[in-house]
């Protein structure tokens, strides 16, 4: 059950849940703010809670709107993409007969299209691309992890989320990671992962979920705040 409310002309979207207490969320990548309550809690309640946290709230919204962003993409050359969090210099190579590819030789990022390509079709080639390495890179980190926390995820999910890097689905043992995280630095990809993993041992943000991540990664703090603060895309699909 959710519903937006508007405080201090901050949009926040409520979510009632079978949960205890209230947790207030400034999520990533563009500062959406969530506030999670007890489905008992009263709006009214909800919305003082929140002016209680607006100092906060807008204090992390600035620091996502002051991130480094790239501008939006033509996929021409000479752009700058990034790949695992490494900036590349984007060349465009035409054929007549032959096939589309993305490769990396170097410090180049070479799409190979026909000349009639549009940006569309240039842009879901990357996207593709984008997406293959997550999925491969995810899928050896899921097996690498679910060893060492003693869980077993049944299917990976590779999305565009707008709110997320990752999700884990509990009931369905499913992981979803971002497509985008295959812009960011590997270790940022491997601490979604095992955050996720560490939902299948308990599903809330609580004492003990922070405890499990301290144990499996514990320099995971510092791989979320590289996360959060790394050059991003200024338009998230």
């Amino acid at each position: 059950m959710a519903n937006n409310i508007l405080v201090s002309g901050i949009e926040i979207e409520v979510k009632k849940k079978n949960i205890k207490n209230m947790h207030l969320s400034v999520l990533p990548p563009d500062g959406k703010v969530r506030i999670s309550a007890p489905l008992r809690i009263k709006d009214e309640a909800i919305r003082l809670f929140a002016i209680t946290k607006i100092g906060w709230i807008r204090k992390q919204i600035t620091k996502f709107e002051n991130q480094p962003r790239q501008t939006e993409r033509e996929y021409i050359g000479g752009e700058s993409h990034y790949v695992w969090g490494r900036r590349y210099r984007l060349e465009i190579n035409y054929y007549n007969h032959g096939r589309n590819n993305v490769e990396i030789r170097g410090n180049r990022l070479i799409l190979t299209v026909r000349e009639v390509s549009s940006k569309e079709q240039r842009e879901m080639l990357m996207t593709e691309w984008y997406r293959k390495l997550v999925k491969e890179k995810a899928l050896e980190l899921i097996g690498k992890w679910g060893k060492i926390i003693g869980v077993k995820a049944q299917s990976v999910q590779v999305r565009n989320m707008l709110t997320r890097w990752g999700s884990c689905n509990v009931r369905k043992v499913r992981i979803c990671v971002n497509l985008q995280l295959a812009k960011k630095p590997v270790e940022c990809l491997e601490y979604v992962v095992v955050h996720e993993l560490v939902h299948l041992l308990e599903k809330g943000h609580n004492s003990i979920f922070v405890g499990y991540m301290d144990e499996y990664l514990p320099d995971w703090r510092i791989r979320k705040n590289i996360l959060n603060g790394f050059i991003r895309d200024r338009y998230v699909k």
